[in-house]
């Protein structure tokens, strides 16, 4: 039991995997179909019943490689699954120059915002090496326009790192310590102010000195004031 599950092998020295026996596979081995279970590659609408079938779906599939067409070597295969609802044949093959899929037959790929995008962009970047190709002072200029978004870029950089070393500098501890100390200064003036008037009565500040007012009895006995007659 041990012996089955371990890692390490003994190889004697006389081992030489180049002498090992390469098996080729059988011309009918090659044109199998092979039962995969895939997930569905794209959103699509199956075009007999008009059912959805969402991106992420799990499916039955055969699978079968596609003879006399490859990409770079890379070998493309193609998927038969069915529909869910209507069990039609629904087939889309692999597309490596793209790293996508290609439906071939029985449904409708969705429309596809970032795929669209996505072509979108290359069209445009192909057109734009198609015209520095053919006209080189555009090249020039795109050059310049590219050397003065950098150099905008990185003054904005420059001006933001400047800005961090100024913020670091600032010591917020100690703001807050002062503000703390000033609002307790407030609060205890307050204070002090309240307990003056309880015993001496009211008191007026007169050019930074405190000076108090006693309330007159002559203030409370005051006559009328007569107007004159005209």
């Amino acid at each position: 039991m041990t012996e089955r599950k371990t890692l390490n092998r003994y190889y004697p020295v006389e081992y030489d995997p180049v002498n090992i026996p390469k098996l080729k596979a059988k011309k009918k081995e090659q044109n199998r179909l092979w039962g995969i279970r895939v997930m569905a590659p794209f959103n699509m609408r199956c075009n007999t019943c008009r059912d959805y079938i969402y991106k992420g779906k799990k499916l039955n599939s055969k699978k079968e490689t596609v003879s006399n067409e490859d990409y770079l070597g890379i070998e493309i295969h193609r998927f038969y699954i069915r529909c869910p609802k209507c069990v039609a044949v629904i087939a889309f093959k692999t597309d490596p120059k793209n790293c996508d899929y290609t439906l071939e037959t029985g449904a409708t790929r969705n429309f596809e915002a970032a795929k669209t995008l996505m072509d979108q962009e290359k069209k445009k970047q192909q057109a734009i090496e198609d015209e520095e190709a053919a006209n080189p002072m555009k090249v020039l200029e795109n050059r310049t326009k590219q050397s003065r978004n950098e150099m905008d870029t990185m003054e904005a950089l420059t001006e933001l790192r400047e800005m961090n070393v100024r913020h670091e500098k600032v010591d917020h501890e100690a703001i807050i310590r002062k503000a703390k100390l000033y609002q307790q200064e407030l609060e205890q003036k307050e204070e002090e102010d309240c307990l003056i008037r309880e015993l001496f009565g009211f008191v007026e500040e007169v050019d930074g000195e405190r000076i108090r007012r006693l309330a007159s009895d002559d203030e409370d006995d005051a006559l009328p004031v007569k107007r004159a007659k005209v």
